[in-house]
């Protein structure tokens, strides 16, 4: 049964369904989003759904069963973890009812499923696994860009506030701002309204708030190039970096699995063999010890009485 599962869930076939049901069951949440326009397929719905989760649930108990006698090492990986959570959360749908203040929750459940297909794509779990590993490094970045917007948010206030109060009026603003500018989103019109004026340039039908306008054509211009240079092309690059970085580590480590695995299955034939010879061998070496021990008795026994015997013999002599 233990090797029936084993083949099974190492199948590519197997693996294949599973893809597809996956597939279906986005497509059913997708459909489930159309509301009344498909409350007449609701039966069908839902016994696909229910379907889909006893394909899922077969799915848990094969890869179980083929772990064999230590049913264990099935949770010992993360995504089986995450499969098997999944599997389990659906099923608190029928204790959960159909009652509006759950609804939200059931159709979020539904909507995990779909990120099964991570866990059934190698490809998409080395991309995610790099994402996992790169978030210690990340968490650097992510401090060093918040002191950018730091720094930064607060010069722009004190540089910028009176001719530009909408978008620099106080710290959090600035941020706000700075942020838009980060994206590239139109940011060239901040800075135009911070380098010629919010009453030359336009302010947007918003000419009400510009009460204190003054330009800064070199003070603006250096500002903002140098934000986006050192956020957009130098920080951003970095976040780039790293998770690239993660990706190489993740590739490197799914290949040398993948070579010992293969390796361990090539050589599992061998291994078999080389274990019986040990078992013969020390078979032989049982036999022989107890021959060996056996004449060791034997001569214990005859010292005696060669002892006795060459007494006897010198006695007479004399």
């Amino acid at each position: 049964m233990v090797a029936f599962c084993k083949r099974i869930a190492d199948s590519r076939w197997f693996q294949q369904f599973i893809i597809t049901v996956i597939i279906l069951a986005g497509v059913l949440v997708g459909i489930q989003t159309y509301g009344d326009k498909v409350m007449q397929w609701t039966p069908i719905i839902d016994a696909l759904d229910w379907l889909i989760l006893v394909i899922f649930t077969i799915e848990v108990i094969i890869k179980i069963t083929a772990e064999g006698n230590q049913p264990q090492n099935y949770f010992k990986d993360a995504w089986n973890l995450f499969d098997f959570f999944i599997v389990v959360a659906c099923y608190a749908g029928p204790f959960l009812g159909d009652s509006a203040e759950f609804l939200p929750v059931l159709r979020l459940i539904r909507i995990l499923r779909v990120f099964k297909l991570v866990t059934a794509l190698p490809e998409l779990q080395l991309i995610v696994g790099a994402l996992l590993r790169s978030i210690p490094s990340m968490a650097y970045i992510s401090l060093l860009l918040g002191l950018l917007f730091y720094i930064y948010g607060a010069m722009a206030v004190f540089l910028f506030g009176a001719n530009d109060p909408i978008h620099f009026e106080n710290l959090q603003m600035a941020i706000l701002s700075l942020f838009r500018v980060i994206t590239l989103e139109d940011w060239t019109d901040i800075m135009y309204i911070n380098m010629y004026g919010c009453d030359n340039y336009g302010y947007g039908g918003n000419e009400a708030l510009c009460t204190n306008p003054s330009g800064s054509p070199i003070l603006a211009a250096m500002f903002f190039v140098s934000f986006v240079l050192i956020g957009t092309m130098i920080v951003l690059n970095l976040f780039i970096g790293v998770i690239m970085n993660g990706m190489d580590e993740m590739k490197a480590e799914t290949e040398l699995k993948a070579k010992v695995k293969r390796k361990n299955k090539e050589d599992g034939t061998n291994l078999k063999n080389e274990i019986h010879l040990l078992i013969d061998k020390v078979d032989g070496i049982k036999e022989e010890l107890s021959v060996l021990t056996h004449l060791y008795d034997q001569e214990r026994k005859e010292v005696p009485l060669i002892g006795k015997a060459y007494e006897h013999t010198n006695g007479k002599s004399r």
